[in-house]
Protein backbone atom coordinates (compact mmCIF):
# COMPACT_ATOMS: atom_id res chain seq x y z
CA UNK A 1 0.00 0.00 0.00
CA UNK A 2 2.78 2.17 0.79
CA UNK A 3 4.47 1.76 -2.93
CA UNK A 4 1.08 1.96 -4.88
CA UNK A 5 0.65 5.60 -2.60
CA UNK A 6 3.20 6.75 -4.21
CA UNK A 7 2.07 6.49 -7.62
CA UNK A 8 -2.40 6.63 -6.33
CA UNK A 9 -2.45 3.45 -7.55
CA UNK A 10 -5.82 1.40 -5.55
CA UNK A 11 -5.29 -1.37 -3.71
CA UNK A 12 -6.93 -4.08 -2.32
CA UNK A 13 -6.06 -5.37 1.29
CA UNK A 14 -6.54 -8.69 2.50
CA UNK A 15 -5.07 -8.64 5.70
CA UNK A 16 -5.57 -11.03 9.08
CA UNK A 17 -6.90 -10.30 12.45
CA UNK A 18 -7.83 -12.78 15.77
CA UNK A 19 -11.13 -13.90 14.29
CA UNK A 20 -13.77 -15.16 17.31
CA UNK A 21 -15.69 -18.28 17.55
CA UNK A 22 -18.96 -18.11 19.66
CA UNK A 23 -20.54 -21.35 20.78
CA UNK A 24 -23.76 -20.79 22.49
CA UNK A 25 -24.57 -23.34 25.40
CA UNK A 26 -27.76 -25.05 23.42
CA UNK A 27 -24.95 -26.25 20.52
CA UNK A 28 -24.78 -30.13 19.88
CA UNK A 29 -20.95 -30.23 21.51
CA UNK A 30 -19.86 -33.07 19.16
CA UNK A 31 -21.15 -31.00 15.51
CA UNK A 32 -19.42 -27.75 16.44
CA UNK A 33 -16.42 -30.12 17.42
CA UNK A 34 -15.75 -31.63 14.41
CA UNK A 35 -16.18 -28.17 12.67
CA UNK A 36 -14.08 -26.34 15.03
CA UNK A 37 -10.87 -29.02 14.58
CA UNK A 38 -11.20 -29.12 10.68
CA UNK A 39 -10.78 -25.74 10.18
CA UNK A 40 -9.11 -24.84 12.90
CA UNK A 41 -6.16 -27.23 12.41
CA UNK A 42 -6.30 -27.29 8.25
CA UNK A 43 -2.65 -26.95 6.79
CA UNK A 44 -1.81 -26.54 10.54
CA UNK A 45 -3.55 -23.83 11.70
CA UNK A 46 -1.67 -21.23 9.01
CA UNK A 47 -5.24 -20.10 7.12
CA UNK A 48 -5.90 -16.36 7.46
CA UNK A 49 -9.89 -17.36 8.02
CA UNK A 50 -9.32 -19.85 11.23
CA UNK A 51 -10.80 -19.16 14.18
CA UNK A 52 -8.31 -17.51 16.25
CA UNK A 53 -10.27 -17.88 19.68
CA UNK A 54 -13.13 -19.29 21.36
CA UNK A 55 -15.82 -17.72 23.16
CA UNK A 56 -18.48 -19.83 25.50
CA UNK A 57 -19.69 -20.63 28.78
CA UNK A 58 -17.20 -23.00 31.51
CA UNK A 59 -20.33 -25.39 31.08
CA UNK A 60 -19.91 -25.29 27.07
CA UNK A 61 -16.33 -25.54 27.42
CA UNK A 62 -16.98 -28.86 29.73
CA UNK A 63 -18.25 -30.33 27.17
CA UNK A 64 -17.12 -29.21 24.53
CA UNK A 65 -13.05 -30.08 25.63
CA UNK A 66 -14.17 -33.99 24.98
CA UNK A 67 -15.97 -33.20 21.59
CA UNK A 68 -12.83 -31.62 20.61
CA UNK A 69 -10.16 -34.62 21.85
CA UNK A 70 -12.62 -36.90 20.22
CA UNK A 71 -12.63 -34.88 16.70
CA UNK A 72 -8.74 -34.63 16.68
CA UNK A 73 -7.98 -38.05 17.65
CA UNK A 74 -10.68 -39.22 14.57
CA UNK A 75 -8.58 -36.88 11.90
CA UNK A 76 -5.19 -37.17 13.21
CA UNK A 77 -4.95 -40.34 14.98
CA UNK A 78 -3.59 -41.28 17.99
CA UNK A 79 -0.04 -39.89 17.27
CA UNK A 80 -1.00 -36.78 15.23
CA UNK A 81 2.81 -36.45 14.88
CA UNK A 82 2.59 -39.45 12.85
CA UNK A 83 -0.38 -38.38 10.55
CA UNK A 84 -0.24 -37.73 7.11
CA UNK A 85 -2.90 -34.95 7.28
CA UNK A 86 -1.23 -32.78 9.45
CA UNK A 87 0.71 -30.36 8.01
CA UNK A 88 4.35 -28.53 9.99
CA UNK A 89 5.32 -24.82 10.61
CA UNK A 90 6.24 -23.11 7.96
CA UNK A 91 9.53 -22.01 9.33
CA UNK A 92 11.71 -21.82 12.05
CA UNK A 93 10.73 -18.34 13.29
CA UNK A 94 7.17 -18.67 13.13
CA UNK A 95 7.35 -22.31 14.99
CA UNK A 96 9.15 -20.19 18.07
CA UNK A 97 6.75 -17.91 17.92
CA UNK A 98 3.97 -20.81 18.47
CA UNK A 99 5.93 -22.39 21.29
CA UNK A 100 6.14 -19.43 22.92
CA UNK A 101 2.20 -19.37 23.02
CA UNK A 102 2.15 -22.43 24.37
CA UNK A 103 3.05 -21.18 27.81
CA UNK A 104 -0.64 -19.09 27.71
CA UNK A 105 -3.55 -19.97 30.11
CA UNK A 106 -3.71 -24.25 30.62
CA UNK A 107 -2.51 -26.52 27.68
CA UNK A 108 -6.05 -28.97 27.72
CA UNK A 109 -5.42 -30.85 24.66
CA UNK A 110 -1.59 -31.24 22.59
CA UNK A 111 1.01 -29.15 24.00
CA UNK A 112 3.65 -31.39 22.09
CA UNK A 113 6.03 -30.15 19.76
CA UNK A 114 9.28 -31.04 18.09
CA UNK A 115 11.45 -28.48 16.63
CA UNK A 116 13.58 -30.78 14.41
CA UNK A 117 10.02 -31.12 12.31
CA UNK A 118 8.51 -28.40 13.27
CA UNK A 119 5.92 -29.94 14.22
CA UNK A 120 2.96 -28.80 16.72
CA UNK A 121 0.53 -30.79 18.19
CA UNK A 122 -3.41 -29.89 17.62
CA UNK A 123 -3.77 -27.82 20.97
CA UNK A 124 -6.73 -26.57 22.70
CA UNK A 125 -5.88 -23.91 25.90
CA UNK A 126 -8.31 -22.93 28.74
CA UNK A 127 -7.94 -20.63 31.07
CA UNK A 128 -6.66 -17.91 28.73
CA UNK A 129 -7.14 -14.34 30.32
CA UNK A 130 -7.21 -11.79 27.64
CA UNK A 131 -3.92 -9.95 28.30
CA UNK A 132 -1.74 -13.09 27.49
CA UNK A 133 0.34 -13.10 24.41
CA UNK A 134 -1.75 -15.83 22.83
CA UNK A 135 -4.80 -12.96 22.80
CA UNK A 136 -2.73 -10.07 21.56
CA UNK A 137 -1.73 -11.61 18.29
CA UNK A 138 -2.89 -13.60 15.37
CA UNK A 139 -1.80 -17.02 16.24
CA UNK A 140 -1.42 -18.49 12.63
CA UNK A 141 -0.79 -21.95 14.03
CA UNK A 142 -2.42 -24.55 15.54
CA UNK A 143 -3.33 -23.50 18.46
CA UNK A 144 -7.10 -22.90 20.06
CA UNK A 145 -7.41 -20.73 22.64
CA UNK A 146 -10.86 -20.71 24.80
CA UNK A 147 -11.99 -17.68 27.00
CA UNK A 148 -15.15 -18.14 28.85
CA UNK A 149 -17.90 -15.60 28.96
CA UNK A 150 -21.12 -15.50 30.83
CA UNK A 151 -23.52 -15.37 27.72
CA UNK A 152 -23.94 -13.78 24.40
CA UNK A 153 -23.87 -10.19 25.81
CA UNK A 154 -20.03 -10.56 27.01
CA UNK A 155 -19.36 -12.57 24.43
CA UNK A 156 -19.74 -9.16 22.09
CA UNK A 157 -18.10 -7.00 24.24
CA UNK A 158 -15.17 -8.97 24.26
CA UNK A 159 -15.12 -9.19 20.30
CA UNK A 160 -16.28 -5.63 19.79
CA UNK A 161 -13.40 -4.75 21.86
CA UNK A 162 -10.63 -6.20 19.49
CA UNK A 163 -9.73 -4.74 16.44
CA UNK A 164 -12.38 -6.10 12.85
CA UNK A 165 -11.86 -9.61 12.07
CA UNK A 166 -11.69 -10.83 8.50
CA UNK A 167 -14.19 -13.39 9.50
CA UNK A 168 -16.34 -14.14 13.03
CA UNK A 169 -18.37 -17.30 13.17
CA UNK A 170 -21.11 -18.49 15.56
CA UNK A 171 -22.41 -21.64 16.64
CA UNK A 172 -25.81 -22.04 18.08
CA UNK A 173 -29.23 -24.14 17.41
CA UNK A 174 -31.02 -20.24 17.38
CA UNK A 175 -31.04 -18.42 14.37
CA UNK A 176 -31.84 -15.15 16.59
CA UNK A 177 -28.35 -16.09 18.65
CA UNK A 178 -26.63 -16.16 14.96
CA UNK A 179 -28.40 -13.04 13.79
CA UNK A 180 -27.24 -11.24 16.84
CA UNK A 181 -23.60 -11.90 16.58
CA UNK A 182 -23.98 -10.57 12.73
CA UNK A 183 -26.11 -7.60 13.63
CA UNK A 184 -23.97 -6.69 16.60
CA UNK A 185 -20.63 -7.02 15.59
CA UNK A 186 -18.46 -6.07 12.39
CA UNK A 187 -15.89 -8.29 10.15
CA UNK A 188 -14.99 -8.71 6.84
CA UNK A 189 -16.94 -12.00 6.64
CA UNK A 190 -19.25 -13.87 8.78
CA UNK A 191 -20.19 -17.68 8.72
CA UNK A 192 -23.31 -19.01 11.30
CA UNK A 193 -22.80 -22.55 12.45
CA UNK A 194 -19.50 -23.63 10.31
CA UNK A 195 -15.75 -22.53 8.91
CA UNK A 196 -14.32 -20.81 6.31
CA UNK A 197 -16.65 -22.38 3.83
CA UNK A 198 -18.22 -18.70 3.06
CA UNK A 199 -14.44 -18.40 1.63
CA UNK A 200 -14.74 -21.10 -0.74
CA UNK A 201 -18.39 -19.67 -2.33
CA UNK A 202 -16.90 -17.40 -5.78
CA UNK A 203 -20.65 -16.04 -5.30
CA UNK A 204 -19.58 -14.19 -1.94
CA UNK A 205 -16.82 -11.35 -1.46
CA UNK A 206 -13.29 -12.36 0.27
CA UNK A 207 -11.84 -9.13 2.13
CA UNK A 208 -11.69 -7.66 5.60
CA UNK A 209 -12.87 -4.26 6.77
CA UNK A 210 -10.56 -1.79 9.43
CA UNK A 211 -7.63 -3.65 10.90
CA UNK A 212 -8.52 -6.26 8.76
CA UNK A 213 -8.14 -5.00 5.30
CA UNK A 214 -10.08 -2.81 2.54
CA UNK A 215 -11.82 -3.86 -0.97
CA UNK A 216 -12.75 -7.88 -1.39
CA UNK A 217 -12.22 -10.48 -4.12
CA UNK A 218 -13.53 -13.65 -5.67
CA UNK A 219 -15.70 -14.42 -8.60
CA UNK A 220 -17.03 -11.07 -9.98
CA UNK A 221 -16.29 -9.30 -6.97
CA UNK A 222 -12.54 -10.10 -8.53
CA UNK A 223 -13.51 -8.41 -11.85
CA UNK A 224 -14.89 -5.14 -10.16
CA UNK A 225 -11.79 -4.88 -7.43
CA UNK A 226 -9.45 -4.68 -11.07
CA UNK A 227 -11.62 -2.84 -12.74
CA UNK A 228 -12.48 1.28 -12.90
CA UNK A 229 -16.26 1.74 -13.12
CA UNK A 230 -16.69 4.60 -15.41
CA UNK A 231 -19.27 6.99 -15.35
CA UNK A 232 -20.07 8.13 -18.82
CA UNK A 233 -23.46 10.39 -19.65
CA UNK A 234 -24.44 11.20 -23.86
CA UNK A 235 -26.37 13.91 -24.01
CA UNK A 236 -28.66 15.10 -26.63
CA UNK A 237 -27.10 18.12 -28.91
CA UNK A 238 -30.67 19.73 -29.11
CA UNK A 239 -32.99 20.09 -26.51
CA UNK A 240 -31.74 23.35 -25.14
CA UNK A 241 -34.92 25.00 -24.17
CA UNK A 242 -34.96 21.96 -21.26
CA UNK A 243 -31.60 22.49 -20.53
CA UNK A 244 -31.88 26.38 -20.03
CA UNK A 245 -33.64 25.83 -16.89
CA UNK A 246 -30.32 24.78 -15.18
CA UNK A 247 -28.36 28.81 -16.08
CA UNK A 248 -28.76 32.12 -14.11
CA UNK A 249 -30.42 33.95 -12.80
CA UNK A 250 -32.59 31.76 -10.74
CA UNK A 251 -36.11 32.37 -10.13
CA UNK A 252 -38.49 30.14 -7.30
CA UNK A 253 -39.79 28.23 -10.36
CA UNK A 254 -36.85 27.64 -12.09
CA UNK A 255 -34.98 26.27 -8.66
CA UNK A 256 -38.71 24.29 -8.83
CA UNK A 257 -38.27 22.87 -11.93
CA UNK A 258 -34.09 22.04 -11.41
CA UNK A 259 -35.21 20.12 -8.46
CA UNK A 260 -37.41 18.33 -10.01
CA UNK A 261 -35.25 17.58 -12.77
CA UNK A 262 -32.24 16.21 -9.92
CA UNK A 263 -34.12 13.87 -8.65
CA UNK A 264 -33.04 9.93 -8.32
CA UNK A 265 -33.52 8.15 -11.79
CA UNK A 266 -32.64 4.89 -13.00
CA UNK A 267 -29.64 4.75 -16.09
CA UNK A 268 -28.57 2.18 -18.68
CA UNK A 269 -25.45 0.42 -18.04
CA UNK A 270 -23.05 0.24 -21.25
Amino acid sequence: MAAASKHLTPVTLELGGKNPCYVDNDCDPQTVANRMAFFRYFNAGQTCVAPDYVLCSPETQERLLPALQNAITRFYGEDPKSSPNLGRIINEKHFQRLRGLLDCGRVAIGGQSDESERYIAPTVLVDVQDTEPVMQEEIFGPILPIMNVRGLDEAIDVISRQEKPLALYAFSNSSQVVKQVLARTSSGGFCGNDGFMHMTLTSLPLGGVGASGMGSYHGKFSFDTFSHHRACLLCRPGMEKIYSIRYPPYTPRRLRMLLMALEPRSCTLL
